[in-house]
């Protein structure tokens, strides 16, 4: 376990960020039972100004369908990005997300790494089928009478999203994984969670308000790109399988079947790859 004490570039992402969301603060705890649960909890209390939490450690990390993610200091990078959008379409926002973040660390990536892609609906994995990391969004419905600064064209109701993202820097000591597990570190052995983080955040806060204004359609190309189950064979867990066919404009996902064309909607399925044989690309 790393114990020498972690930087984190507060200010720079402060200074880098506060001019596209008013109000914005950067907070890093030591420890906290979940980001996503206490920025959850403050957005409750009313609390619903834009905001990073990053945790160097978590008791009781969450990923998508009640899945734990926890860590020792400087193996992960943990954060929940929380903001008040109201979007043109909610869906595709997990995929954005994910697309942003690949691309980020890939440019700072050195030439001839291996390949960061996005696994429908909201995982990172590299091109060898091992996963990185993932992403859990929640949202929360605002007190009445908050006021806090609200992104997106949307006609709807704005909620506090809260974006959590979990990813490995160092190879986690855990067995019995369902999928075999990557780490920043493979991509390049600089990373570390404070410089990982300062490459990403100001994009991903660029593309979710991209996406508030014009929802998933703007990245639908650039998602085919980082697309780690096109072309494969994989199995629902409804128990039906086909071959990933690539996402329509509002991030559904195709699965060509025996049947025909079949759309597969983000939250009611869990999608993984029979096998994994992608080419190596460039970044």
């Amino acid at each position: 376990m790393n114990t020498s004490p972690t930087h984190w570039p507060a200010e720079d992402l402060w200074l880098a960020i506060a001019p596209r969301l008013p109000g914005f603060t950067v907070e890093v705890l030591p420890e906290i039972d979940s980001t996503n649960t206490e920025l959850m909890r403050r957005a409750r209390a009313g609390r619903a100004e834009p905001i990073v939490l990053v945790a160097e450690s978590q008791t009781a990390g969450r990923g998508r369908q009640g899945r734990s993610w926890l860590n020792q200091p400087g193996d992960c990078l943990m954060y929940s990005l929380g903001l008040v959008l109201n979007p043109l379409d909610w869906s595709g926002l997990s995929l954005v997300v994910g697309l942003s973040i690949a691309e980020s660390l890939q440019a700072a990536a050195l030439p001839g790494q291996p390949r960061i892609g996005v696994k429908w609906p909201n995982d990172l994995w590299l091109q060898d089928g091992r996963k990185l990391g993932g992403t859990l969004i929640e949202t929360a419905n605002l007190p009445a009478g908050v006021a806090a600064p609200c992104f997106g064209a949307g006609a709807g109701v704005p909620r506090f999203v809260i974006i959590g993202t979990g990813m490995n820097v160092r190879l986690p000591q855990m067995q019995g994984l369902l999928t075999p597990a990557a780490c920043l570190q493979d991509v390049d052995a600089r990373w570390t969670a404070p410089a990982a983080l300062q490459q990403l955040l100001p994009q991903l806060v660029e593309d979710v308000l991209l996406f508030a204004e014009q929802g998933f359609a703007p990245f639908q190309q650039r998602f085919a790109a980082r697309d780690v189950l096109h072309g494969q064979q994989v199995h629902l867990s409804d128990g039906s399988s086909g071959l990933a066919a690539g996402v329509l404009a509002d991030g559904t996902l195709q699965l060509r079947t025996a049947d025909g064309l079949r759309s597969v909607i983000s939250g009611d399925v869990s999608v993984r790859p029979v096998h994994m044989d992608l080419p190596p690309a460039a970044a």
